[in-house]
């Protein structure tokens, strides 16, 4: 079994932003593999189904980002899933818009809600997804660029890479880790 965790703010202030494109793959997927994320359990929104026969969770924490791993302990523990199976997808100031970079463990990179699920879990080895969400202009508030939106010009690049983190975590379930990250990492997007 694997589990997918989507990034992101609770409630509707938050949705569409830069630091909600966790939560926005979560949704991809269920929409996808008509997974509904119907269940609140774990501190979280969740649902649970199959891709190509690989029994899945779906979760969107409600905790807030800062405090995700709060949810996302718990969760692995209930339904006794190894860390190598935890993927947790959100957004990366440091990638251009719509890139993703796929990992098999690593750092939490300054992101606060990879912070604080190491810091529950105990260990950074477990799947991360980042999409990339483009740099914070100069003189910008760091929490003023992530909780913003998405101008128009951008959107189709993000929707594409929801698309492919779709595909990406398919690819993990079917085909390895390996394989997703030598499909999707390094792919560079036009600028729009």
């Amino acid at each position: 079994m694997y589990c997918f965790i989507g990034l992101g703010n609770p409630s509707r202030e938050y949705q569409a932003t830069r630091h909600n494109i966790g939560f926005d793959a979560i949704t991809g997927i269920s929409d996808t593999y008509k997974i509904p994320l119907s269940a609140k359990k774990h501190k979280a929104v969740m649902g649970m189904g199959d891709i190509h026969g690989e029994r899945v969770i779906l979760s969107q924490p409600q905790t807030y980002m800062n405090l995700s791993g709060e949810s996302v302990k718990p969760m692995l523990d209930f339904y006794k899933i190894p860390v190598s199976n935890l993927v947790v997808i959100c957004d990366d100031i440091n990638l251009p818009v719509g890139q993703l970079r796929i990992r098999a463990k690593g750092s939490d990179g300054g992101h606060n809600g990879l912070k604080n699920i190491i810091k529950h879990i105990g260990t950074n080895e477990f799947i991360r997804i980042r999409i990339g969400v483009g740099e914070k202009p100069q003189n910008w508030d760091l929490a003023d660029y992530v909780l913003g939106r998405f101008p128009a010009s951008e959107q189709p690049a993000m929707r594409e890479a929801i698309q492919e983190t779709v595909h990406a975590c398919e690819t993990i379930v079917t085909q390895g880790i390996d394989r997703a990250m030598n499909l999707y990492n390094g792919k560079k997007k036009e600028n729009p």
